[in-house]
């Protein structure tokens, strides 16, 4: 949970320090705010000055997103990985094009990330993503990621029968080998190049809730309703759970996990400065 007296961080580092979630750090999301007022200093700050810093920010750490993305171009030794996770209706898109408006689009390669296909699930649940990886010197925005099968697949377990596996338990010790698996399969990103970012945008239940009941009052938005989307909202409670034990599991030194409130959508400003410094 964030401190009462801890004051508005200024820079993107402090930024990116403020959301990170630390190695084996247990983490409750029912405890981390999901709205714009942070800490008591925010608050009496006031939402208007808030959102006019968070502004700010985001436009400054943009200008240099944009020259650092070129240097690694140029390098064409590194990549950045950002991968994006969260409920239905939690930001993803337009958090994406946040980032996307401060970088080079030749340079950027966006992969979201669905039911698998009958193909995909004739493989390991991580050979579907491999393929979409970064190259050198360019980066690579996941919506959605191989989070989904500790997290969907955890909630919904009935997912795992057409998954083609061998028989076997698929209790907690099963659960915490796909974590292993996952972190080493992050390390060797890291190793071999490429800077895993992980963010999940933090939203409440009820704002989920107004924004599902927006897509209908808007036509403009028709298309983005999933009944789905509503049968999901029961398990509320089995996500908020899965989630918490992916955090603890999965956040290293190597790629960390970023929390951020994402009830205000002007609040993802902060995704910005989480990208860098680079390699």
């Amino acid at each position: 949970m964030l401190s009462g007296d801890r004051k508005m961080p200024l820079t993107g580092e402090e930024i990116a320090r403020f959301f990170r979630v630390a190695p084996g750090e247990s983490v409750k999301l029912s405890e981390r705010h999901t709205g714009w007022a942070q800490t008591a200093e925010l608050q009496e700050l006031g939402k208007n000055a808030a959102k006019e810093r968070a502004t700010e920010i985001l436009q400054s750490e943009q200008r240099e997103l944009s020259a650092r993305q070129d240097l690694l171009y140029a390098d064409n030794r590194y990549s950045l990985l950002l991968i994006l996770q969260g409920m239905d209706a939690s930001g993803k898109d337009g958090t994406i094009r946040h980032v996307m408006s401060g970088i080079n689009p030749q340079g950027c390669r966006v992969t979201s990330f669905k039911t698998p296909s009958s193909e995909e699930l004739d493989h390991t649940f991580l050979w579907r993503y491999t393929k979409c990886l970064p190259e050198h010197g360019c980066i690579g925005i996941f919506n959605r990621s191989w989070y989904e099968d500790v997290l969907i697949v955890r909630v919904h377990p009935e997912i795992l029968a057409g998954q083609q596996l061998p028989p076997g338990k698929r209790g907690r010790s099963y659960w915490q080998q796909r974590y292993e698996d996952i972190n080493a399969f992050e390390q060797h990103l890291v190793r071999n190049g490429t800077k895993v970012i992980k963010v999940l945008l933090n939203i409440s239940k009820g704002e989920q809730k107004q924004r599902l009941l927006e897509r209908l009052d808007r036509p403009e938005k028709h298309w983005k309703f999933q009944p789905g989307d509503v049968r999901e909202r029961q398990y509320w409670d089995q996500y908020m759970e899965a989630y918490e034990e992916a955090l603890q599991a999965t956040s290293t030194a190597h790629a960390p996990w970023y929390v951020v409130p994402a009830d205000q959508k002007w609040v993802h400003a902060v995704l910005s400065p989480v990208f860098w410094p680079m390699h």
